[in-house]
C-alpha cells in the first residue's frame, strides 16, 4: 500500500482536536435549540380544553362583589350596619349584630361556641344593614355589573333584603363557612343561595330534615320579586 505524502496525513493530535470541536459544536445546537423552545411557550401547541383543569378554565359568571361590608362609605358608618374588622357574633356592641333577630343570632352563638371547639371562630362580615346602607351597595353593584338585572344576581333592594330587616348574616372566613354547610342544619343554619357561600340565614326546620334547596342566586328567590 502506498503511504500518502507527508501534506496529506493529519495528525493524530490535531484529528483528536477537530473531534473535540465538532462536538461541542453539536451539543451548543441542541442547548440552542432546547433554550429557544422553552422560552418560546406561546409557539409550542397549547393544550385542549378538555385537558385544561376546571379551576383553569375561563367563567362568564361574573365575580362577586369585594367585601365591601368593612368599608366606611361616605356618610355611612356603624350605625347603618358598616362593620369594623375583627366582629365576630359575640359583639352586642355593634348593630349590624345586636340587630340581627334574636332567633337568628341565638341560633350562631350556639353554632359559634360547638365551632370554637374544633379551632373554627365565626366572623361577621355584614349583618343587620340600615337600607340606606343596603341602597348604597346596590348603587354600586349596578355600577360594577352594567344592570340592575345583573346586579339584582348579588344584591337585593332595600324592601326585599334579608340583611335588612335582620333575618340573613354573612359569614366568614372560609373554614367558617366550611363548618357550617357541614354542621349548620344541626342549628338551623342554613346557606340560602349557591352563588353565596358566605349568606347564612335560620330555617328552623332544618334541624330535623335538613336544609332546603338553595335557589342558584337571589333572582330565583321569590322574596325577591315583591
Amino acid at each position: 500500500m502506498t503511504r500518502p505524502p507527508p501534506s496529506l496525513r493529519t495528525p493524530p493530535r490535531r484529528t483528536g482536536r477537530l473531534l473535540v470541536v465538532g462536538a461541542v459544536a453539536v451539543v451548543a445546537a441542541i442547548a440552542t435549540a432546547l433554550g429557544h423552545a422553552l422560552l418560546t411557550p406561546s409557539q409550542s401547541p397549547s393544550p385542549s380544553a378538555s385537558a385544561r383543569s376546571p379551576s383553569a378554565a375561563p367563567s362568564s359568571a361574573p365575580a362577586p362583589l369585594p367585601p365591601l361590608h368593612r368599608e366606611h362609605r361616605g356618610a355611612l358608618g356603624e350605625a347603618d350596619g358598616v362593620v369594623p374588622d375583627g366582629v365576630t357574633v359575640l359583639d352586642d356592641g355593634i348593630p349590624a349584630v345586636a340587630r340581627l333577630d334574636a332567633d337568628l343570632l341565638a341560633a350562631l352563638r350556639r353554632a359559634a361556641r360547638e365551632a370554637a371547639r374544633d379551632g373554627v371562630e365565626f366572623a361577621v362580615n355584614s349583618g343587620w344593614r340600615s337600607p340606606a346602607y343596603q341602597n348604597e351597595l346596590l348603587r354600586e353593584a349596578v355600577a360594577r355589573y352594567g344592570s340592575e338585572a345583573e346586579a339584582a344576581r348579588w344584591v337585593a333592594t332595600a324592601q326585599t333584603s334579608p340583611h335588612v330587616s335582620g333575618d340573613a348574616v354573612d359569614i366568614g372566613p372560609a373554614d367558617a363557612t366550611e363548618w357550617l354547610s357541614e354542621h349548620g342544619a344541626a342549628h338551623g343554619l342554613c346557606q340560602t343561595y349557591r352563588n353565596e357561600p358566605w349568606h347564612y340565614e335560620l330555617r328552623t326546620e332544618a334541624i330535623d330534615r335538613g336544609c332546603p334547596r338553595m335557589y342558584a342566586d337571589p333572582t330565583q328567590d321569590p322574596r325577591m320579586r315583591q
